[in-house]
């Protein structure tokens, strides 16, 4: 049986539901000569880095996604957008930070985020658990609730190619504080 429709004024016909929440995140950067290469807030040795108007990190960048899509708020360039100066090169963990207390001013704790790098190179396994660490730090939440995984597009397509780097991120988060009033 389907639940009784939302009553006209109800916030968020959801709360009634379920408090929790789930969100997806999405990003990809070009690879360039002259960029250092950044995944997770992890500086890590290559010959290119990724390409944008901020330290261009797509594995931090996709979680913001997710975090933001969670909690229906839009996405990484409604809060940070590419035609603002303030955020030229930025540091993508101190935008994680941010979004994680948007989320907390919101009543909401992320209960945890699990993604994926797609890159053919260079090898992350040398690198997940200072990912993990540093994006948990970030957003003040346990290293187990944060899964970073990494695999290729075996040779498909433009990351196949060694043209870029993708990452995608889910993420849970939940209302732990009512703040609507």
């Amino acid at each position: 049986m389907r639940p009784a429709p939302p009553e006209p004024g109800l916030l968020c016909y959801h709360r009634q539901m379920s408090s929790f929440r789930v969100g997806i995140g999405y990003d990809v950067h070009q690879l360039v000569a002259g960029r250092k290469l950044i995944l997770g807030g992890v500086t890590i040795e290559h010959e290119t880095g990724l390409k944008g108007h901020s330290d261009a990190d797509a594995l931090t960048h996709a979680i913001i996604d997710a975090l933001l899509g969670a909690a229906a708020l839009g996405d990484i360039g409604s809060h940070f957008p590419d035609s603002d100066e303030r955020w030229r090169g930025a540091d993508s963990l101190e935008l994680l930070r941010r979004t994680a207390g948007m989320l907390d001013e919101r009543g909401y704790a992320i209960g945890n985020v699990d993604s994926i790098i797609v890159a053919e190179a260079p090898r992350m396994k040398p690198h997940i658990q200072s990912m993990k660490s540093r994006l948990a730090g970030a957003m003040r939440v346990d290293v187990d609730c944060v899964s970073v995984k990494a695999t290729t597009d075996e040779g498909l397509g433009p990351v196949g190619r060694r043209e870029g780097i993708a990452a995608r991120a889910v993420a849970l988060i939940h209302r732990v504080k009512d703040v609507s009033s």
